[in-house]
């Protein structure tokens, strides 16, 4: 065999376990920690009545880590406080209309941004809402 398919079928790489030093096992390098039990009710117990878009920061895609203990996404987002510009920028429901207005943000806000695109910022007020996008260029 040649020594370039020797590395390429070479058995992973292994290590000793680190959280018991007298344990002489080896275990795969990539292989996760063990985590301690988490507490409280976590269980997928069926559906849950999806909130309406704009109230609370929760999309299908992202959510505030704040609502991770009551609903299930593909990601959650610790949120960057960022802050209005001089002057009062609207928040709004959806990019694709910019007429529904939730609710108008004065000068220096401060604003939770949970997603940060070219042309918008998703995020919110506070973990309770209002949720909603704000044009990129209205941030300081």
């Amino acid at each position: 065999m040649h020594a370039r398919a020797r590395r390429l079928f070479a058995a992973q790489p292994r290590a000793k376990r680190a959280d018991n030093e007298h344990e002489n096992r080896s275990a795969f390098v990539t292989e996760p920690k063990p985590t301690a039990p988490l507490e409280g009710p976590f269980c997928l117990s069926g559906p849950v009545q999806w909130p309406d878009k704009g109230t609370l920061p929760l999309r299908r895609d992202l959510a505030h880590i704040a609502l991770a203990k009551q609903f299930l996404v593909a990601n959650y987002a610790e949120p960057t406080i960022m802050h209005i510009g001089s002057d009062p920028a609207p928040l709004i429901r959806s990019t694709k209309s910019e007429d529904d207005v939730i609710e108008t943000l004065e000068a220096g806000a401060a604003f939770q941004a949970l997603d940060v695109t070219t042309s918008w910022v998703w995020g919110c007020l506070g973990p309770e809402g209002p949720s909603g996008y704000v044009k990129r260029t209205a941030f300081t």
